[in-house]
């Protein structure tokens, strides 16, 4: 985590929470000659609108603006994580048992770094995800990155 994506989560945690909303990631990055900190929102169904959006971005803004943490121009972009949202937390991946995920492993797992199916099961830290044609259970330190797939 750099440390603006820690200073804007201790600014935001609070914000979110206080409309019942859950941070799900926060990115600052440039992309060009333009620095972008985007700030990913949620709730308990998935349903995040434009209002939901509208309403952390301004509160967000106000709390930067007053405590101004970043020292260059940027953009702010708030948004839903959309429907590959990443897996990171112990219950992003409780909530997505029995739906299909995308996994990327720092090294590879029987010849393999990349796997991509049904998510049956999450038990002190092991994932147990079942491919197509086998079934692989990997450990939470071994993931590189985690998110939800649609398969088609």
């Amino acid at each position: 985590m750099s440390k603006v994506t820690g200073i804007v989560t201790e600014l935001i945690t609070p914000i979110v929470e206080e409309v019942g909303l859950e941070l799900v990631d926060i990115e600052y990055k440039k992309e060009g000659s333009n620095w972008f900190l985007r700030v990913f929102i949620d709730n308990e169904t998935g349903n995040i609108d434009i209002d939901d959006c509208r309403l952390v971005s301004e509160k967000l803004s106000e709390k930067l603006d007053e405590v101004d943490p970043i020292p260059t121009a940027y953009f702010l972009e708030v948004s839903s994580p959309g429907a590959e949202r990443p897996l990171r937390k112990d219950k992003d991946f409780t909530k997505a048992v029995g739906r299909n995920v995308h996994i990327t492993t720092k090294e590879p797992i029987e010849g393999a770094t990349t796997f991509e199916g049904e998510l049956v099961s999450y038990e002190d830290g092991k994932l147990t995800v079942k491919e197509a044609k086998k079934t692989y259970v990997i450990s939470q330190e071994q993931i590189d990155t985690a998110r939800m797939a649609i398969i088609f």
